[in-house]
């Protein structure tokens, strides 16, 4: 995600669901997705539309499951609006002034945070040991 400014924020994701359907390109492009409980490709969407179902363990998850988004009340655009503001910040966001500004209070803002700084965090393990690209030819 490239964020630039608070009205490129508001325009690019105007909403929950315009949020959920970037998450969800990001995620898995065109492909399926396969459930992150018991990796089954056999999934389908959810009566509620921003939420899949898988047929394999009969569970539903949502596009947020294993990323620093899950099990949080806070709209996708807020967060999406904190990120914005923490990557344009020159010297560093408190997290008052990031509550005043998105509208939350001030010890949920200081979590997002936390978790924002925990997902940037290099542990090295990315790209480690052997790593090449397989082209579909090659299967």
């Amino acid at each position: 995600m490239k964020f630039t400014s608070i009205t490129e924020v508001y325009s690019k994701w105007p909403n929950q669901a315009a949020c959920i359907a970037h998450l969800e390109k990001i995620r898995w492009g065109d492909e399926k997705p396969i459930c992150p409980y018991c990796t089954a490709s056999t999934t389908a969407k959810h009566a509620d539309r921003s939420r899949w179902q898988c047929w394999g363990c009969n569970k539903s998850f949502s596009v947020t499951v294993g990323t620093i988004f899950h099990n949080t009340h806070i709209d996708l655009q807020k967060w999406f609006l904190l990120i914005s503001l923490m990557f344009s910040a020159a010297k560093g966001l408190s997290s008052l002034q990031a509550s005043r500004v998105i509208e939350v209070r001030q010890p949920t803002v200081w979590s997002m945070m936390h978790r924002i700084r925990a997902a940037m965090r290099d542990d090295k393990k990315l790209l480690s040991g052997i790593v090449e690209k397989i082209s579909k030819k090659s299967l």
